[in-house]
């Protein structure tokens, strides 16, 4: 049986706000993160508005020590992980660094940093006379281990790089290294940054889908232990991860719904509840329709034409790659923290990627922290 995880903090860096409980109170009021970016960038964008955070200083969250250097992703992760150990009320000191681990979802890493490193090999007279600064920021798991770094966690540190699936994968990893006794308790985690090289991506990408959400950017980090002993130490908790389930499928169309119609039975299934306990599904949906229509087709096959409510992150929180998968988590769990009338319903969150790729997660949440799981 696979472990529970329990979340026992998370914590939240986007244009909806920073911190649980102001991204909790947006979320509440629908509040949405588009904003002029025309002028956050010295390079030209192809669209003049993006859900990002344009006025970030890293400086406000983190201090001037020590963060001149950060790119945007791994300084949105590094204050997303210090938000989430304050919620939880964890303090790591020598008796538990050693236990404590980072693991974190992303598409590329830093997609500017990676760029501009591959830049200067070509701009300059010899490959090998780049800026060796440069370097550190455009390897993938930067993020993370600027994290571990930053809050001397000297435990399991992990990147996956699985895009729009990052979070079901990261939870999945996560689960594995708990239970098998690598780590007491684990950041996990996801983050994307807006960049111009993103932007243009996009724009090349997904021309011919004018209705697509806007792009987005984000890092959230749960705090996450084994839920049994989270409630023999009588630790509040957020939520408990019951499923998280991947699979990848050819084809596309029927046969890439009815594969996302099969991981969300197994991952009900794994979770010990049926199609009609779940009251709230958080979907994928960015507004490619092809990508949404085989979220919808797969959840009339499992839950009928009506179905749970729908809980679309995107069209307020904008599309925001490897980070959207946790965005949808961390969206559920402001639902449960706003409103104690939803205290141990069940969520189902579902991600498609273009490649064929699929995941669904299902957890359990709380809205008051001294609840302790319900118990």
């Amino acid at each position: 049986m696979p472990t529970t995880l329990a979340v026992t903090g998370w914590g939240v860096l986007s244009p909806l706000g920073a911190g649980a409980d102001e991204f909790t109170r947006a979320v509440a009021e629908r509040r949405s993160g588009l904003a002029d970016v025309s002028g956050m960038f010295d390079e030209p964008l192809p669209q003049p508005k993006a859900c990002a955070i344009t006025d970030f200083d890293v400086r406000e969250h983190l201090g001037r020590k020590r963060t001149a250097s950060l790119d945007r992703s791994t300084a949105f992760a590094v204050t997303a992980s210090g938000l989430a150990l304050a919620d939880a009320g964890l303090v790591v000191d020598e008796d538990n660094r050693d236990e404590v681990g980072v693991v974190l979802g992303t598409t590329l890493g830093s997609l500017r940093a990676t760029a501009e490193f591959d830049r200067e090999t070509l701009v300059n007279e010899r490959p090998y006379m780049v800026e060796p600064l440069l370097f550190p920021n455009a390897v993938m798991n930067c993020a993370a281990s600027r994290c571990a770094i930053w809050y001397q966690l000297r435990g399991a540190n992990c990147t996956i790089p699985a895009g729009e699936l990052a979070a079901v994968s990261v939870l999945r990893y996560g689960r594995t290294l708990i239970g098998r006794g690598h780590a007491d308790t684990l950041l996990l985690g996801a983050t994307e940054e807006f960049s111009a090289h993103r932007a243009w991506g996009d724009h090349h990408t997904h021309a011919g889908d004018p209705s697509r959400a806007p792009l987005g950017e984000a890092a959230v980090v749960l705090v996450t232990e084994d839920a049994r002993a989270a409630r023999a130490a009588g630790k509040p908790i957020d939520a408990e991860i019951l499923s998280a389930e991947f699979g990848q499928y050819e084809g596309g169309g029927t046969a890439f719904a009815t594969g996302l119609a099969e991981r969300i039975r197994a991952a009900l299934s794994t979770a010990g509840v049926t199609p009609d306990q779940v009251a709230v599904v958080s979907t994928g949906e960015g507004g490619i329709a092809r990508l949404d229509e085989v979220e919808r087709a797969a959840l009339r096959e499992v839950f009928g034409s009506s179905g749970p409510e729908r809980l679309r992150v995107k069209e307020f929180a904008g599309e925001c790659g490897g980070a959207s998968g946790m965005v949808q988590i961390a969206a559920v769990l402001a639902r449960h923290r706003a409103d104690s009338g939803h205290d141990g319903e069940v969520s189902l969150v579902t991600s498609v990627s273009p490649d064929g790729a699929v995941g669904a997660v299902v957890l359990r949440g709380w809205s008051k922290r001294e609840s302790n799981g319900g118990s």
